[in-house]
C-alpha cells in the first residue's frame, strides 16, 4: 500500500486562525492600500497589478482612484482575486519588515509540521493568499521562521481551490501520485475537490466556522493526534465526500 509522502495544507482555519486573516491582515491592507498606491503607482509591479485588476473587472480605464475603490470593495467581499492578493502581499511585506505584523500559526500546527518534516514528509502550502504572502506569514511567526520546513507553495495561479484540476496540477508539480499526498483544510468544498483528484484528505474543525457532519472526510480539531500515515486513500473511504 502506498504511503503518504507529502502534505499540502491550507492556511486560514487550518494552520492559522481565520480571525488573524480577517481581523488583522485584511484591515491592515485596507487601511494602507490608498496611500500605498498613491506612493507606488509608478512601480512597474504595482502598475501591472493595477492593470490586471482593471482587466479582471472588465473595466477599461477607471483610473487609479477607481481601481483603489474596486480593490477596497474586493477586500470587503473577500474576493479571491489574484491581483488583489498580490497587492495585499506587498503591503503585508512592509508590515512584517517593520515588525508591525507577526504571522499567526497555531502551536499545534507548528509542532506537527516540524515533526513531519523531520520524518521526511514533503510539506506544501495551497492557499488563496499569494505565494509571497504565504512566505511572509510563515517566515515571521511567534514560533520562528517556519519557511525552511516547506518544499513549495501554491496559490490561485494554480487554479481555484474548489476544482479537482487544481489538485491534479499540484500532484503533477510535486511529481507524486495523488494518493501519496494528503490535503488538509477546514473547507469541505476544497476537501471534496482534492479527493476528486485522488488526494487523501483530512478536515480541520477548529470551531471557527460551522462544518456540517456527514461529509466523509476524517475530522481533527487540531494537528495533535493527526498522523498523515493513518489517513486512508480515497478508495478506502465511504461517505458523501467520495
Amino acid at each position: 500500500m502506498s504511503a503518504v509522502r507529502a502534505v499540502v495544507t491550507d492556511i486560514e482555519g487550518t494552520t492559522s486562525s481565520i480571525a488573524f486573516v480577517k481581523d488583522v491582515l485584511f484591515p491592515f491592507a485596507r487601511r494602507r492600500l490608498p496611500a500605498f498606491v498613491a506612493s507606488r503607482r509608478g512601480d512597474p509591479e504595482v502598475r501591472r497589478l493595477l492593470d490586471a485588476a482593471r482587466a479582471l473587472a472588465g473595466e477599461a480605464a477607471p483610473g487609479d482612484d477607481g481601481t483603489v475603490a474596486l480593490l477596497l470593495r474586493w477586500i470587503d467581499e473577500d474576493r479571491k482575486a489574484t491581483p488583489l492578493k498580490a497587492l495585499q502581499g506587498l503591503l503585508w511585506a512592509e508590515g512584517y519588515a517593520r515588525g508591525e505584523l507577526t504571522g499567526h500559526v497555531h502551536a499545534d500546527a507548528a509542532a506537527a509540521l516540524r515533526v513531519w518534516h523531520a520524518r521526511g514528509l514533503r510539506l506544501y502550502i495551497y492557499s488563496s493568499g499569494s505565494v509571497a504572502a504565504q512566505k511572509l506569514l510563515f517566515g515571521h511567526t511567534a514560533h520562528g521562521d517556519l519557511t525552511p520546513l516547506f518544499s513549495g507553495y501554491f496559490d490561485t495561479t494554480t487554479g481555484p481551490k474548489v476544482e479537482p484540476r487544481s489538485y491534479a496540477l499540484i500532484a503533477r508539480a510535486v511529481e507524486l501520485p495523488p494518493e501519496d499526498i494528503l490535503f488538509l483544510s477546514d473547507s469541505v468544498a476544497e476537501l471534496c475537490a482534492a479527493r476528486g483528484a485522488g488526494l487523501r484528505t483530512a478536515c480541520l474543525d477548529r470551531g471557527e466556522v460551522p462544518i456540517a457532519p456527514g461529509h466523509g472526510h476524517p475530522v481533527f480539531t487540531s494537528f495533535e493526534g493527526l498522523d498523515p500515515s493513518d489517513i486512508p486513500r480515497r478508495e478506502q473511504m465511504d461517505g458523501p465526500g467520495d
